[in-house]
């Protein structure tokens, strides 16, 4: 009888069984996340602290990261409660608990939550229990007490100081309640309070730390795309960005008066702004395409952003869809630059469109100065969810730039048709003088009439 080595019989093995019996090892083995698939900086921070901020960018593995916190912590503190924390509730359940990196995906088989969305609950077998909560119903925070929290996306959030300040006071279960917040930063005062406090541990990551897992369109495409802009430095290598000295506009301003899309019933007019690109090359400007509408308080509300690299048919179908799909009234235009060009190629796709033209002053500061002014004072407001790119080039752009922005210049085109038609024009002309030519009212500092290009005598 030949009696051979267990190391002989496993080489011998058809691939096929190789395979069966490593799935079956795999499935039945605890694999412990902080030896088995993490990179450093996705492990627990040795030592006492209170808050461990993964302050990181896109695809480097935060909701990973965050999710194997919270089945560790469930883990090893039986019968302990925790809080899941997102910006709106459909992330709490779609990213991290059912995501592809969510709770559940990455739970071991011997220690799976029940999770119970009725409730808002996940279970796991000792009896630990995570509740969720959401930025957009803050108060359920008020009152529940927890062991542990995890914070996703807390850059995100309209209120986030006031809702982190709503979990802390409930974080006073144990000996050492501890929270993990995972996030893309953003210019935000409390997001540099929170990193500056002696309780806070900071990992700070880029995209590059995870690339090689990123889908192969996600490197060529996203990364090509936003390496080397300031937009990119945010997004992609977690750098916090300061307001640009100069700019119109700033993210606290448009933060501050964020608000969901008003009803239907609200809404008094809807329009699609374009300002199309003059080119059609790899190497072109983007056309940009913004939605926006005022409601019945005279209030404007910037609602989409459709813009993109579009062939001349491409945009025009582009706009289009978004005037059916969004129920616009009217697709707004600048008549300077290739009006009648723009007018022609939107009616090639569709004959009886309503356009209305704007006229661009000669100054980009006397166009964009009235609608800056009503975000300050409120008027104007952009969705919960930012809009990034749009955001990013109103609030790095300075009026003695060479030249304005494709998505800014359409958000701008819009809210001037929409508010000088409705209940703002009467703010707008408190701001100054109204144009001896047209009557359009104007800021106080304007050289020109912002409506149609009127020299102005100046205060």
């Amino acid at each position: 009888m030949t009696i051979t080595s267990l190391p002989d019989e496993w080489r011998t093995a058809p691939a096929d069984a190789k395979r069966r019996i490593y799935l079956a090892l795999a499935a039945a083995i605890p694999v412990d996340w902080d030896w088995a698939g993490s990179r450093p900086s996705q492990v627990r921070p040795a030592g006492d602290w209170d808050t461990w901020l993964v302050n990181a960018g896109r695809g480097f593995g935060k909701t990973r990261t965050g999710a194997e916190w919270v089945n560790r912590k469930a883990r090893y503190m039986p019968g302990s409660r925790g809080a899941l924390v997102a910006p709106i509730a459909a992330d709490t359940r779609d990213v991290m608990i059912e995501g592809e990196s969510g709770i559940l995906t990455t739970s071991p088989n011997d220690f799976r939550p029940k999770y119970e969305p009725s409730k808002r609950r996940l279970t796991w077998p000792n009896g630990s229990m995570a509740f969720t909560y959401s930025a957009d119903e803050p108060d359920r925070l008020r009152g529940p007490q927890h062991h542990w929290a995890w914070v996703d996306e807390w850059a995100a959030m309209r209120q986030g100081e006031s809702l982190m300040a709503m979990l802390d006071l409930g974080l006073r279960l144990g000996e050492h309640p501890e929270k993990v917040v995972t996030t893309t930063p953003r210019p935000l005062k409390w997001l540099r309070a929170l990193m500056s406090e002696p309780d806070t541990v900071v990992t700070a990551g880029s995209t590059y730390d995870n690339l090689e897992n990123l889908a192969p369109t996600f490197r060529r495409r996203i990364v090509a795309r936003y390496e080397g802009t300031r937009l990119g430095r945010q997004e992609l290598h977690a750098e916090i960005l300061d307001d640009v000295e100069g700019a119109l506009w700033s993210l606290i301003i448009i933060d501050a008066g964020r608000r969901p899309t008003p009803p239907p019933d609200n809404v008094v007019r809807r329009v699609v702004a374009i300002d199309p690109a003059t080119t059609n090359t790899d190497e072109s400007d983007e056309t940009g395409i913004i939605v926006a509408c005022r409601d019945t308080n005279g209030h404007g509300y910037v609602e989409e952003d459709r813009s993109g690299r579009y062939s001349p048919d491409g945009w025009a179908r582009e706009a289009v869809a978004a005037f059916d799909e969004t129920q616009a009234d009217a697709v707004v235009i600048e008549t300077n630059q290739g009006g009648d060009m723009c007018e022609t190629t939107l009616r090639s796709v569709r004959q009886n469109l309503p356009i209305r033209r704007v006229v661009a002053s000669r100054g980009k500061r006397t166009r964009a100065e009235p609608i800056s002014a009503m975000y300050e004072q409120g008027r104007i407001h952009h969705p919960l969810a930012p809009l990034l790119e749009l955001e990013d080039q109103m609030t790095s752009w300075t009026p003695d730039a060479p030249k304005s922005p494709d998505r800014m210049d359409a958000a701008v085109w819009a809210l001037t048709d929409l508010m000088e038609a409705g209940g703002a024009e009467a703010f707008i002309r408190s701001l100054g003088q109204g144009c001896p030519k047209c009557g359009f009212p104007n800021v106080m500092s304007a050289q020109r009439c912002s409506h149609c290009g009127e020299a102005l005598r100046v205060a």
